[in-house]
């Protein structure tokens, strides 16, 4: 097992600090707030919480369990000292990611991979020279511990193996590596989410639709579908020669891109950002946030945990071009019978 660095105790850095001392790595976490590191060993207590009620992980994964699998350290030097691997999970700005790269070029072991878990921004050209072939993009997805799904990116000057000693040490972890052969901004359900996140825009700035009219039309609708039929095999339900038609048809606009939404923007101006205000496109004051994230993990996990057993449309052979069917492992876990409705709001 290894011994593994996370950098950023926010949204993401405290997840995968979990994640990573779920799958037997020793961890150590930091932030340079204060306040973020001292908040993560409970987020990261309500979520192992969660993950062992509901038959996740084995009971003995508890409080005393975490603190000695995942220590919080107050410095930068000391947390990535003797890591074989590092995780940046920092904010999502080019500057910020900059300072760091050129802070660990001098602090990581001479043969540690850095492994940014950037959602969109391409990395590299911030790298300092030092670090360019053991640097490599692993992109996670929220909340990591279960959604299974990791980006891998190498970048133009990446060393062989990097990429192959990251993808095995989440594969082992019962995750589902996508690896690309170079960097491709958005991966491909970044690309997917951004598109929909467009089109969502447009109609909310135009008056089409409300928020709960696009939720309830992918929850009832897109979410039946997808987790069995994913979009290509859906394709091939629907029949090629419809989808072909409806290309020539060209009866859809996509929206151009923007760099704001009004909608959006009134929100945030009015304190709405989202759950941990309380308030969002929708009210959740009615709950705290811990007790609003705990729900949506749960019913995550019951949605999860049936679908092992569902199981997706396999197809016969490899698809089109050669490329081989992606096999789902089922991670042994037992199913589970309780259905989950989805997250209500007031």
């Amino acid at each position: 097992m290894a011994d593994v660095a996370v950098v950023g105790a926010g949204l993401m850095g405290h997840a995968l600090a979990l994640v990573f001392a779920l799958g037997g790595h020793t961890v150590r976490l930091t932030d340079n707030n204060p306040e973020t590191l001292a908040r993560a060993p409970n987020l990261m207590a309500t979520a192992l919480a969660t993950l062992t009620e509901n038959g996740e992980v084995d009971a003995s994964h508890d409080r005393q369990w975490l603190s000695a699998a995942v220590r919080c350290v107050p410095t930068l030097a000391d947390t990535v000292k003797g890591a074989s691997v590092v995780i940046e999970a920092v904010l999502e700005r080019p500057d910020v990611k900059t300072v760091l790269y050129d802070q660990l070029q001098s602090l990581m072991e001479p043969d540690a991979i850095l492994a940014s878990n950037t959602s969109n921004l391409d990395i590299f050209p911030l790298v300092p020279e030092a670090l360019q072939e053991r640097t490599i993009i692993a992109h996670w997805y929220t909340p990591p511990y279960l959604c299974d799904l990791v980006d891998l990116c190498p970048g133009p000057a990446t060393k062989p193996g990097a990429i192959e000693t990251v993808r095995d040490m989440v594969k082992a972890m019962g995750k589902a590596p996508v690896v690309f052969k170079q960097m491709v901004q958005g991966y491909v359900a970044n690309r997917l989410q951004a598109a929909m996140q467009l089109e969502v825009y447009r109609l909310l700035d135009e008056g089409l639709v409300t928020p709960k009219d696009i939720d309830d039309s992918v929850l009832h609708g897109l979410a039946l579908r997808i987790p069995v039929l994913g979009i290509m095999a859906k394709a091939d339900f629907t029949g090629l020669l419809l989808m072909q038609q409806g290309m020539k048809n060209r009866s859809y606009t996509p929206p151009v891109p923007q760099d704001h939404s009004p909608t959006l923007d009134a929100l945030i101006a009015e304190g709405r950002s989202g759950v941990m205000a309380g308030k969002g496109y929708f009210d959740w004051s009615d709950r705290s946030p811990e007790e609003l994230f705990r729900e949506r993990d749960r019913k995550l996990l019951a949605l999860k945990q049936a679908l092992r057993t569902i199981g997706p449309m396999e197809p016969a052979t490899g698809a089109a071009g050669g490329m081989a069917p992606t096999t789902r492992a089922a991670g042994g876990m037992a199913p589970t019978t309780r259905a989950a409705g989805p997250m209500e709001n007031t």
